[in-house]
């Protein structure tokens, strides 16, 4: 008889969370790199399923003899850019890890979800089915959606994540709700809406109570990257000067008109709705850190690590990248905030990777720390760190934040999924690992500095790359990463002259 997906998830072994164990494990893991999220959010990113790739650094598994692994993606990976991973894994030969890879793709390039294109192709999952040995396996995903948990259940094995009836708490209404209970300070804001009219009256409800502010966000519930957030200036609608009748419709004009990055996003709104929330600023600096973790079945809470992460795009509220680790003033009190919702998380049944993003603010010398929301998926900071974990073979020191090798060096990095240059168009992934090699960019291990590459899939079709730069402190993780576009920006430019 078939279990349930809860009834799977009963299977998940405590040590199977940890990306390297050491103790002989001997497990597999199914990794299905999907993008399972609103299609008209996902149609905002460049190459999107290009992103598939990204997960590729879940393969460092592979350090560990024991374990094999099973990649899908789209459409085949090139050899290349396997390798390129694979000769990242200190220690391990990548001839004995290539042996223990299984890759599988579904010859689809359309922008629809990976698991869905999986679910439509039975032999295929058959195919997949027979190489996962019984009571021995788990599924690794970029985020669960009830895809991801018929996938599980079809394939009659355990997905390691949290559970598609609990993404309430990761969305902007239940990150609110989760900030509360841990007592974790967040801005001032309003419950859900879901039509124009009444997010215009919560609007009209948190100006009335904080006549100060001079623009807040309005956040679609299920917005990612920040993709679903936008700016509503309220300072150019002189509220003050108009009764609470006009004031509201001035607001519901104003929203009508909202330059909102999602595209339909009025009708998003009807689904799953939006909320408002004051816009924090002032102070004499600003930024936007993060703390991520993981909740380890059995639901032991780890932290990984923290970031500043930098925003762009039209609204500047679109991840463009990120640094590691936060600044030291607020490091460990993110890190404290950090616990404590991913503790509210694991009580809840969550599992697996969540992120809390903050807004930090230095006020007459202090640091006020808001949080914004809770991711509870992979995301843009997960690769980096993973990528580092496993290349360096070091841990996150809890008593600083700093990511220690083993030789006791700390070790930063800058990290974007988003170097895009007109010159990098045309570029073949050989192309690229050849101007790396001759520039001396590579990541050495010796050195603890240079860089590693991700997105290969992106560049030649639209001039776009990913890397982790590595360094032993911020200004040389910065340097690195300079030198990096420099000089590929540079050669490329190079290479089209000489057409």
């Amino acid at each position: 008889m078939a279990l349930s997906f809860q009834e799977l998830q009963a299977q998940l072994q405590p040590d199977w969370g940890c990306e390297h164990n050491g103790d002989g494990s001997q497990f597999d893991v199914l990794v299905v790199p999907s993008l399972s999220m609103e299609q008209a959010l996902m149609a905002l990113v460049t190459g999107a399923h290009h992103y598939e790739e990204r997960q590729l650094f879940s393969l460092m598994r592979l350090r560990d003899p024991g374990v094999r692994a099973i990649y899908v993606t789209s459409k085949l990976l090139p050899e290349l850019v396997v390798d390129a991973v694979l000769e990242l894994m200190p220690g391990v030969p990548t001839s004995h890890a290539r042996r223990r890879l299984h890759l599988f793709d579904t010859d689809d390039a359309s922008n629809r979800p990976l698991t869905a294109k999986l679910l439509e192709r039975p032999a295929l999952l058959g195919r997949i089915r027979d190489l996962l040995r019984p009571g021995r396996s788990f599924i690794s995903c970029f985020v669960v959606t009830e895809l991801e948990k018929r996938l599980s259940e079809v394939l009659q094995v355990p997905l390691l994540g949290t559970d598609p009836a609990l993404g309430y708490w990761g969305s902007k209404a239940g990150s609110r709700a989760l900030f509360s209970r841990c007592g974790v300070p967040h801005p001032p804001g309003s419950d859900l809406a879901f039509n124009l009219s009444d997010l215009a009256e919560a609007t009209a409800e948190l100006w009335e109570a904080h006549p100060e502010l001079r623009r807040c966000v309005v956040k679609l519930n299920e917005g990612i990257s920040g993709e679903g957030n936008a700016c509503l200036e309220l300072a150019p609608l002189q509220l003050a000067e108009l009764n609470s009748r006009e004031r509201r419709l001035r607001i519901l004009a104003a929203l009508d008109q909202l330059p909102m990055p999602a595209a339909l996003w009025q009708e998003l709104l009807t689904h799953q709705g939006a909320l408002v929330e004051a816009w924090l600023e002032g102070g004499d600096s600003l930024s936007s850190p993060s703390v991520q973790g993981t909740i380890h079945p059995g639901g032991r809470v780890e932290l990984l690590s923290t970031h500043e992460q930098i925003l762009g795009g039209t609204g500047g509220q679109t991840y463009l990248g990120c640094r590691f680790p936060a600044e030291e003033p607020y490091r460990l009190e993110l890190m404290r905030h950090g616990q404590a919702v991913g503790e509210a998380l694991a009580a809840e049944g969550a599992l697996e990777r969540y992120a809390v993003d903050f807004i930090a603010r230095r006020i007459n010398g202090n640091w006020d720390l808001q949080a914004i929301e809770v991711n509870l998926r992979q995301g843009g900071t997960t690769h980096p760190t993973m990528a580092l974990r496993a290349i360096t073979t070091g841990r996150l020191d809890p008593a600083t934040g700093l990511f220690m090798a083993p030789t006791g060096q700390a070790v930063y990095y800058t990290a974007t999924d988003n170097l895009t240059a007109p010159q990098l168009r045309g570029l073949l992934p050989a192309d690229l690992i050849d101007i790396v090699a001759e520039a001396d960019l590579h990541y050495d291990p010796a050195r603890l500095r240079g860089s590693v590459f991700h997105l290969l899939g992106c560049l030649s079709e639209y001039g776009k790359l990913g890397m982790t730069c590595i360094g032993r402190s911020a200004e040389e993780a910065e340097a690195v990463y300079r030198a990096t576009a420099d000089g590929l920006i540079a050669r490329a430019s190079q290479l089209q002259a000489q057409l």
